[in-house]
């Protein structure tokens, strides 16, 4: 069986398991432990960032490589199409969602994080107790600002990339007014990229991602809830109603360390 190894939030492998949820192929999540269980994974694939894919004795790296890949391997169906003049979209779109998208709808929601507070004590786990969701809700936004400049996530570094999003959505819905998909008359590897890479702007509604409860349907506002983007949310949520599948909730650990359907951690003993 294929192996994803991931982060569960990372978007970059929501854009894979969006494709391999198209293809019909089956697969194990492998959640591998920041820190210590990226070791592990350098082990594996030479480098320390998810995605990894792992189909027998061939592990790939990085998105678009396992995209490629997948397509090689596993032809049907169709994700890149074979046309010069839409394959040479698809290629460019997807390019664009991982190095706008991805790295802008990145800044954007953290930064909301930080501006938020309803936002941010929605992003944490179920299981955190109410006096320290109301401790991080009561974090002044301005405090945040000055961390956020450290990592390089301040304040006009923010608001640049809250400009480029609301671009993004704009010329998306552009696309969608009067198509289903964004480069043929078939999904193609361009929407799985733009679906899986929004997903920091929104996250899903539905049990496709685990997630805090308080995040479903959630995102940045401003742009996850502005109404002149809605055409894009609703093909967006088209695309996950009809080739996304629902992830089933992990069951209790048995005896040897199994979760059930769920990730299966990594990490170095």
């Amino acid at each position: 069986m294929l192996e994803l190894y991931q982060f569960e939030l990372s978007h970059y492998c929501e854009k894979i398991r969006f494709i391999l949820d198209y293809k019909g192929l089956e697969y194990r999540k492998v959640e591998v432990v920041p820190g210590l269980g990226q070791l592990d994974l350098y082990r594996l694939s030479g480098q320390r960032l998810v995605p990894v894919l792992k189909d027998g004795n061939t592990v790939i790296s990085d998105s678009t490589a396992i995209a490629h890949y997948l397509e090689e391997k596993y032809p049907l169906p169709l994700l890149i199409p074979t046309d010069a003049k839409s394959k040479a979209l698809c290629l460019m779109m997807e390019e664009w969602a991982d190095e706008s998208i991805g790295l802008n709808g990145r800044k954007a929601m953290l930064g909301a994080l930080g501006k938020n507070a309803d936002f941010r004590s929605a992003a944490l786990p179920s299981s955190t107790p109410g006096f320290l969701k109301d401790l991080i809700a009561a974090v002044p936004g301005d405090a945040i600002d000055v961390l956020g400049l450290g990592v390089g996530l301040g304040a006009e570094s923010v608001k640049n990339a809250r400009k480029a999003m609301q671009q993004n959505l704009e010329a998306l819905c552009l696309l969608l007014s009067e198509s289903p998909y964004l480069v043929a008359n078939h999904p193609t590897l361009a929407d799985f990229a733009v679906a899986g890479l929004t997903m920091y702007i929104k996250f899903p509604s539905g049990d496709y991602v685990d997630l805090p409860s308080g995040l479903k349907g959630k995102g940045v506002p401003g742009l996850a809830d502005n109404p002149d983007y809605q055409v894009f949310w609703d093909w967006r949520d088209r695309l996950y109603q009809d080739f996304r599948k629902i992830t089933r909730t992990p069951a209790a650990s048995t005896s040897d360390g199994a979760s059930g359907s769920g990730p299966t951690p990594i990490n170095i003993e």
